[in-house]
């Protein structure tokens, strides 16, 4: 079968969950919250992956679901670089602080 054992997996996926959430956190430019999201969700693809390659590799409900975060990423990333350079045509930022668009 497979000679890397789960662990390796989910410790990879989890290391990368946590850059992303790092750069998300810690970050002040638009740009780069967007690719520590990113981040995260391919975090999330190497779960589902690794989880159904080792519980049921038979069926292929895992590809879908990857297949489906995969989608979802590309929408996310689509809408969001439409929102930042929207926002950075009218205010010439894109730093998170910056953006107050719905305050008074």
């Amino acid at each position: 079968m497979n000679s890397i054992p789960i662990s390796w997996y989910l410790i990879l996926s989890a290391g990368l969950f946590s850059i992303g959430l790092f750069g998300v956190l810690a970050r002040k430019n638009a740009v780069a919250i967007l690719l520590g999201i990113e981040l995260m969700l391919n975090a999330v693809n190497i779960n589902l992956v690794t989880f159904w390659r080792y519980n049921n590799p038979a069926e292929v409900t895992g590809q879908v679901f990857a297949i489906i975060v995969f989608a979802v990423a590309a929408a996310e990333v689509a809408v969001g670089l439409a929102l930042i350079i929207s926002i950075y045509r009218n205010r010439n930022t894109v730093m998170a602080e910056d953006i107050d668009l719905m305050k008074w």
